[in-house]
């Protein structure tokens, strides 16, 4: 009965992501017939209180709102449920040509949705030549360069499309996420579903040096001949992610969950696709005050990569600690060097700190390393509970190695599935995305080539939308298609609606689950429903000189 009640109250927190769109979506403007001859002083309070709100909203960009959060776990309900549209497409997900037929529906009717827009002269390029879309979105295509062209990157046979990855180095591993997205491309490829065109997948390996993603930006726009571009990492995205949208290039489905992604007014260009590490951030401390009541408040560690990835998670906490002294007394960061090939020192010193909870704030192989020195440290044994970020998910990589020390940790894993997890792996489009990986002859026991077919999924659905659209394939459509994209994932849990629309909601994945690691049977084993958040996470105006969303 306490996990029980445990799990509804989890529920009611996360109910609140659907309230925070609307609370901070609305005006405050509502007496418009106030007096014109209010005092000055007056006219300076409300100033003054409303820079306050504003500040307050600042906080929460990003992330969710903790008053939302606070509302939801006391029961209050001040908003209305977002209302579900029903659609006609079958959903027979128990075989893959049943979920393929699903998503052939579902992308008919986003095509005839904005199709009908687009002819009716209410979205696509106007004639002030500002692209129009859905929820506020507005393009002004008038500050493009001057050379610039929708249809560059497009021959009649190749869609070009550039990325720069870590290949080489520490987080050498995320590479296999560009191995599984070109194993799907080629499946695609064969479908001829493109206008004839085939993906043209350029690569370029930036071993997770921002200085060389810049080189290699630059090198992909001027040489290239792209018609979108994707990066890898917090850091070397916020390097280029400026330039990427002066030169107005699609930008789409960013990997990194950093919270900068989802600024659809300043960079209308770049979007998300994985939960915002700072809503990550806030259901820990959410985990820590539903499942340790008797112990609050606790004293939390946190392992932080010294980057701006790191940096993401351990701002997002620390502003959940600062909001919540109740559940948390005291929180050390311990940041390290995304290099170090130790982290012993680290560990020692968050050991020393003897804290009830330790979390993993980094990413790559340094993952792994935490699991083990934690545990050869004698910390894990006095734990209240470990956390692994969702980052490091993938079970091949990063649990299975650490063999039983990674037993119990817990996860928000931002709803990803993992093609290697002993029970996952059965399900049909888990089993197709292997055998795609086995044909190319790949490993299909490398969890992130299996994430990598994920990922690449969600961009040839948006590209399959845009072809079809009127004019055909270019960069404004394939920008319709995306900020007008609402899909059933095969490679997200059920339950989450992913969905990108305007300028209202800039993050394409806003739920969650919360699961505990099983290292005997090696899968990951969800405590509770997937919460979805759809909506539920304010856009974030991201500030590299105070650090923060704003």
């Amino acid at each position: 009965m306490e996990i029980r009640r445990n799990l509804l109250r989890l529920l009611a927190v996360l109910f609140a992501f659907a309230l925070v769109a609307a609370a901070c979506g609305s005006s405050d403007d509502d007496d418009d017939s106030s007096s014109s001859a209010s005092s000055s002083s007056e006219s300076a309070d409300e100033a003054e209180a409303e820079e306050a709100e504003e500040a307050e909203e600042e906080d929460t960009g990003g992330t969710l709102s903790q008053d939302a959060i606070e509302k939801a776990v006391s029961g209050e309900d001040d908003g209305e449920a977002e209302e579900e549209v029903a659609s006609d497409c079958p959903s027979d997900r128990s075989n893959v040509e049943g979920i393929f037929a699903e998503a052939d529906c579902n992308r008919d009717a986003i095509i005839a949705a904005i199709t009908a827009k687009m002819e009716a002269g209410e979205w696509g390029v106007n004639s002030d030549n500002h692209l129009i879309g859905p929820s506020g979105m507005d393009v002004d295509l008038n500050v493009c360069p001057s050379d610039w062209d929708d249809h560059a990157g497009l021959t009649d046979d190749q869609l070009r499309f550039g990325q720069t990855t870590v290949q080489s180095g520490n987080l050498a591993a995320y590479g296999n996420l560009s191995l599984g997205m070109q194993i799907w491309f080629d499946y695609i490829d064969s479908l001829d579903v493109l206008s004839g065109r085939d993906i043209e997948f350029i690569i370029k390996d930036d071993g997770y040096v921002a200085a060389q993603t810049i080189e290699y930006v630059d090198e992909l726009i001027e040489s290239a001949n792209i018609h979108l571009i994707q990066g890898l990492g917090s850091p070397n995205g916020l390097a280029v992610y400026d330039k990427i949208n002066e030169e107005c290039i699609p930008h789409p489905f960013y990997l990194s969950g950093h919270p900068a992604w989802g600024d659809p007014e300043l960079h209308p260009w770049t979007t998300s696709y994985q939960m915002s590490y700072s809503t990550e951030a806030v259901l820990w401390g959410t985990w820590i005050k539903v499942n340790l009541a008797d112990e609050l408040p606790v004293k939390v560690a946190g392992l932080v990569m010294d980057n701006d990835f790191g940096l993401a998670y351990e701002m997002g906490f620390e502003a959940y600690v600062e909001n919540n002294p109740d559940v948390v007394a005291e929180y050390l960061p311990v940041r390290h060097d995304p290099a170090a090939p130790t982290l012993t020192n680290e560990v020692t010193t968050i050991a020393a700190f003897d804290p009830d909870v330790f979390i993993s704030m980094t990413a790559g192989n340094p993952c792994l390393l935490a699991i083990q020195e934690v545990e050869a440290s004698g910390l894990y044994e006095r734990l209240s509970a470990a956390f692994t970020p969702s980052v490091c998910k993938g079970i091949a990589a990063y649990m299975a190695p650490a063999g039983m020390a990674a037993n119990d940790y817990w996860i928000v894993g931002g709803g990803a599935k993992d093609t290697t997890d002993s029970v996952k792996m059965k399900e049909p489009f888990i089993a197709f995305a292997r055998d795609l990986i086995s044909d190319a002859g790949e490993d299909p026991g490398i969890s992130l080539t299996g994430e990598g077919v994920f990922r690449g999924y969600a961009f040839t659905e948006a590209f399959r939308i845009a072809d079809a659209l009127p004019g055909g394939m270019s960069r404004t459509n394939l920008m319709l298609a995306l900020r007008n994209f609402k899909i059933y994932h095969p490679g997200l849990l059920d339950g989450l609606v992913t969905e990108l629309k305007g300028n209202s909601d800039a993050y394409f994945v806003e739920g969650s689950e919360y699961s505990k690691f099983d290292a005997e049977n090696q899968t990951w084993v969800m405590v509770g429903d997937v919460v979805d958040a759809n909506g539920g996470t304010p856009n974030c105006r991201w500030d590299k000189a105070n650090g923060g969303c704003r």
